[in-house]
């Protein structure tokens, strides 16, 4: 009797540390998981007549993520992943129709603005049939019927061109819940003709066209100074993680770099957007990696921590990761009200400067996920 009951207490025991765990489980952690997910896949042309298109993604990334990140769902800001494929140029292999799948589905913003930033272009042969089809099978989609996902297309040539007919690959994307929309980079009357139109229509998807050498005005906001500025303050409050934090460190620094040199108003979205609570470092960061339940100062070897770190007591070191976090929750929110000023600034302007004639990238996209995010019940600020 004795043995049962010593046997009976230990799994009670045992249930009482496990509710424990999973009742100190970071809250931050499990409403992550309840936010609503936005998957986007920007499939891109790469063929000689392009660099136009290229140009106009690298610059416009953060603008549409941000665009994105203004709707709301039950209270609360989606989880946005983007992945990138260039098809149609030479240099890549015919065996595969000329398609390359650059990034898959991920939050890590800064891998996909990097290899963005990488993209050359070259002549070759444009197979949408084949990439849209390749992207269905191969990304990670989400499973939910809630959760929006969108492919982005764009491209100059025919739509009918190589061995995957598009009317299957568009069939088989809507199988799966994904909406198809279709960028021509050129007139009108070529994207119908070419049956990007019909493309799009198949897909429950909208059919744009737009100028891809066509210059995206840069409007230099009063706020753009200070919020680089701040930007400079954030990025100080990054604690990388052993070699890999340090590497991913540098590649922050590095998009930040290529943001602003090419164009202002990229690195003040970005900016905005690494303020948004939406820019992920947890894998790397250790503020980001303590706050997620990741992992935590006490855990880390000292040949982890950055060098100020190493010879600071236990109690030195929990004290700066506090002080960085508390620190970076400050200047965020500085971003965060110079942001809201910063695009109504913007909004008037670009009211002034309305043109008329084709889109650029991010008008197409941003005016097609809206429309397409409010039909998935989420409502923008």
């Amino acid at each position: 009797m004795k043995s049962r009951i010593s046997s009976a207490g230990s799994g009670c025991l045992l249930a009482l540390v496990v509710a424990g765990l999973l009742a100190a489980a970071p809250a931050r952690a499990r409403k992550q998981q309840q936010r609503p997910l936005v998957q986007v896949a920007l499939l891109l042309d790469t063929s000689g007549s392009m660099q136009g298109l290229i140009d106009q993604a690298k610059t416009q990334l953060w603008k549409v993520v941000n665009e994105l990140l203004s709707a709301r769902r039950a209270g609360l800001k989606p989880r946005i992943q983007v992945a990138l494929y260039e098809y149609g140029k030479d240099s890549l292999p015919a065996a595969e129709g000329y398609i390359r799948q650059i990034v898959g589905l991920t939050g890590d913003l800064d891998k996909v603005s990097e290899e963005l930033f990488a993209l050359r272009t070259n002549g070759g042969s444009e197979y949408c049939g084949q990439v849209i089809q390749q992207a269905v099978k191969e990304l990670a989609w989400s499973k939910s019927p809630r959760d929006l996902k969108v492919i982005f297309i764009a491209g100059n040539e025919p739509f009918t061109q190589g061995p995957v007919d598009f009317r299957q690959a568009v069939k088989q994307a809507v199988s799966h819940g994904i909406i198809v929309n279709t960028i021509h980079c050129g007139s009108e009357a070529d994207g119908i003709s070419g049956k990007w139109k019909e493309g799009a229509l198949l897909a429950d998807g909208a059919f744009m066209v737009i100028d891809q050498n066509r210059r995206v005005p840069q409007i230099v906001a009063p706020q753009d100074k200070q919020i680089a500025e701040l930007n400079r303050q954030l990025n100080d409050t990054y604690i990388p993680i052993g070699a890999v934090g340090r590497k991913k460190r540098a590649r922050q620094m590095a998009v930040d770099s290529k943001a602003k040199m090419a164009a202002p108003a990229a690195a003040a979205e970005r900016a905005v957007y690494k303020a948004s609570g939406a820019y992920q470092a947890d894998d790397w960061d250790l503020v980001e990696a303590e706050a997620s339940g990741r992992t935590s100062v006490d855990k880390l070897a000292e040949e982890q921590l950055p060098e100020n770190m190493r010879k600071m007591s236990k109690a030195e070191r929990k004290r700066y990761v506090e002080q960085q976090r508390k620190k970076r929750a400050e200047i965020q929110a500085r971003i965060r009200k110079l942001a809201a000023e910063r695009k109504a600034y913007i909004t008037k302007k670009q009211r002034e400067l309305a043109e008329k004639g084709p889109k650029t990238l991010d008008q197409a996209m941003i005016e097609a996920v809206r429309s397409q995010a409010q039909k998935k019940q989420f409502r923008f600020e």
